[in-house]
């Protein structure tokens, strides 16, 4: 598929209240959310760090659904980089109607010996790029009376998770903090959405750490029916996205079981599958 990059279409060429900004588009959840939107008629902008991979996504999008596209490669870990994404759709005058919250990544470890730079990234780009973007882009759609917001968690975020202690915090986060704003613009016309999908296979194993485990590989699900799911949640006015009966069932059993057993449990199943080194991808 080619990737030469298409000149910006006029802003008379987007369609007028179906735009949505998807973070972390590149690969995996994200760049599966990017697609059933763009089957469904909204133009896209895309958000990720791999240039290459947004532009064949763009182009795709464009080719095969009619929209328009645009890429921003951003580093969203990066302070200030939320700020910087939505000042150059100021300049281009491109109105976000959806906004799609889900580049994350995670560190598997103890944490007391991983990567501190790897923690603070995860932190600023989990918790700090969603609370930025969601800032900035919540008060004009409250402003129009119309907006969609879809941050994507993770089950994990139910729970406490040794050796992902710090990305489950995080996730936690993401959770709570969906629902609360939720709640606050229930009236507004605005909708706010969370997914928490279960293990997925994306390039998130990867880059968290994580070995290849036999078992895992049962209760996977793939990607695409993720994002298919969350995309029919969101328009449903789901506030709560949790895809596949298996995850909606683990999270049901770790509301109700003491978190200290909850926590002894997922530290005993995720040691088998660390690597002996966490390292981080580029």
């Amino acid at each position: 598929m080619s990737t030469k990059k298409r000149a910006l279409p006029s802003r008379e060429s987007w369609k007028a209240n179906k735009t949505v900004l998807v973070t972390g588009a590149s690969g995996g959840i994200g760049y599966d959310l990017s697609s059933v939107f763009a089957e469904n008629g909204y133009n896209v902008v895309l958000i990720a760090r791999n240039k290459q991979k947004l532009l064949a996504l763009a182009n795709q999008a464009q080719q095969m659904f009619g929209v328009s596209a645009r890429v921003i490669v951003k580093d969203l870990s990066r302070p200030n980089a939320a700020e910087e994404v939505v000042r150059e759709l100021e300049r281009e005058g491109i109105q976000i109607d959806v906004l799609v919250n889900n580049a994350g990544f995670g560190v598997l470890g103890n944490f007391a010996f991983t990567s501190k730079q790897d923690e603070q990234e995860m932190i600023q780009l989990n918790i700090t790029a969603v609370a930025s973007l969601t800032k900035l882009f919540l008060p004009l759609m409250i402003k129009r009376g119309s907006g969609k917001i879809l941050n994507v968690a993770s089950a994990a975020g139910f729970q406490p998770g040794p050796l992902m202690a710090n990305y489950s915090a995080t996730k936690a986060y993401v959770i709570s903090f969906s629902l609360g704003v939720a709640e606050e613009v229930r009236e507004s016309g605005v909708m706010v959405s969370v997914l928490c999908p279960g293990p997925t296979f994306t390039g998130f194993q990867e880059r968290a750490g994580i070995r290849e485990n036999p078992f895992l590989k049962l209760v996977f699900a793939d990607s695409r029916t993720v994002a298919q799911a969350g995309y029919e949640g969101l328009m449903a006015g789901k506030a709560v996205i949790i895809p596949g009966f298996f995850n909606r069932m683990s999270v049901f059993v770790s509301r109700i079981s003491p978190l200290s057993l909850t926590a002894r449990f997922l530290k005993r199943f995720r040691e088998p599958g660390m690597k002996p080194i966490v390292r981080k991808l580029p």
